[in-house]
């Protein structure tokens, strides 16, 4: 299955973006899809994660600001981006992981926010 993002760009702080995930198969392939984040020199680090069953978590950092959601039809997972910080800067990635174990990643979006 594969993911591909869009929906990264530049903006300043305090705005919005959002991204979105396309999946080529059904959505329900995997047991959860979520996003992730890897800002330069870091280490890739979780951002959000919406379960099969709609069950939803966040990173302490984005809770409040960003919201995940999907498209069952489209196969689309977006994720909603608001009051955006410079530190938010990074690639974003969109993941997939089956019930197996395993994990599908898309080819990452850039975010930059700065004025």
């Amino acid at each position: 299955v594969q993911l591909v993002e869009s929906g990264g760009g530049l903006v300043q702080p305090g705005g919005s973006l959002t991204l979105s995930c396309v999946v080529s198969g059904s959505i329900f392939s995997f047991a959860s899809l979520g996003w992730y984040r890897q800002a330069p020199g870091k280490q890739r680090e979780f951002v959000a994660t919406m379960s099969r069953t709609r069950d939803l978590d966040y990173a302490g950092s984005v809770k409040g600001r960003f919201t995940i959601s999907r498209d069952n039809d489209k196969n689309i997972v977006y994720l909603q981006m608001n009051s955006l910080k410079p530190e938010d800067t990074a690639v974003y990635y969109c993941n997939g992981k089956y019930a197996f174990g395993d994990d599908d990643w898309g080819q990452g979006t850039q975010v930059i926010v700065s004025s």
